[in-house]
């Protein structure tokens, strides 16, 4: 029997790094998966790579609205399933004094409020037994220079995960979080459109990073999945993937 055969999952901001390779993964064994992003060119191009056996869905991760519909689309496609990996994120990088108010609340709406909105809307279809998996950062217990509204944000998704935690405890549904480092993904080249200053910024961040390098994001996947699947004693945690960035 394939590894995740019968597994339903529902994956929020898969259509590119670390939230596709999970949807591949899941599919390789025997899952049925659910995916959303934003843009029509990712929902496109993520329904190409997974193909007939993948269900992409167009969400705007930020909007209660698109999230409540969503939760219609997951009952018609599913009516209930077993995991909630809530992906969706994205950096803005500015120190203090060039930080807008839009671009505050843009880290906030995306990284925070939509999590908590999506865990609210889709745990009633969660099976018992079941889990959620949230994507935090290291940028949550670091102090990096010109993410403050991106770590902050990121560090509510912390505490929502403790405290989701204890909220689905009830219905035996565990909620812990993934929390990557540095990962080789296309977020870096999208904060820095210029190449030049996305390959100095991750020169340092290889440099500053104990094991020299950025994680994949299949690594990052099987993270998300020993905690949805494996760690079946482990809830209110969070789990860094940062190559020993937070820990040494």
């Amino acid at each position: 029997m394939e590894r995740y055969q019968g597994k339903k999952v529902v994956i929020i901001g898969a259509t590119s790094g670390m939230g596709l390779a999970t949807a591949k993964m899941l599919l390789d064994g025997g899952a049925r998966v659910l995916v959303t992003g934003r843009s029509k060119a990712g929902v496109e191009s993520a329904q190409k790579e997974l193909g007939n056996s993948g269900v992409v869905v167009a969400s705007d991760a930020r909007s209660l609205t698109e999230i409540d519909a969503l939760a219609s689309r997951v009952k018609a496609e599913f009516d209930t399933f077993d995991l909630l990996f809530v992906n969706a994120g994205f950096a803005v990088f500015a120190p203090l004094e060039n930080t807008t108010e839009a671009m505050y609340d843009e880290m906030f709406n995306l990284n925070a409020k939509g999590p908590f909105f999506a865990v609210q809307k889709l745990a009633p279809l969660i099976n018992r037994g079941g889990a959620v998996v949230l994507t935090t950062s290291v940028a949550n217990v670091k102090g990096m220079p010109g993410v403050a509204a991106y770590g902050a944000a990121k560090a509510a998704l912390r505490s929502f995960a403790r405290v989701l935690a204890a909220e689905l405890l009830p219905r035996e549904i565990r909620v812990n979080a993934v929390t990557p480092g540095p990962i080789d993904t296309p977020i870096l080249n999208k904060a820095f459109p210029e190449k030049d200053a996305a390959a100095e910024v991750a020169r340092q961040m290889r440099e500053a990073n104990p094991m020299k390098r950025f994680g994949t994001p299949e690594e990052i996947a099987k993270a998300a999945l020993f905690l949805a699947f494996e760690a079946t004693f482990t809830t209110g945690a969070e789990l860094p993937v940062d190559g020993g960035w937070s820990q040494l």
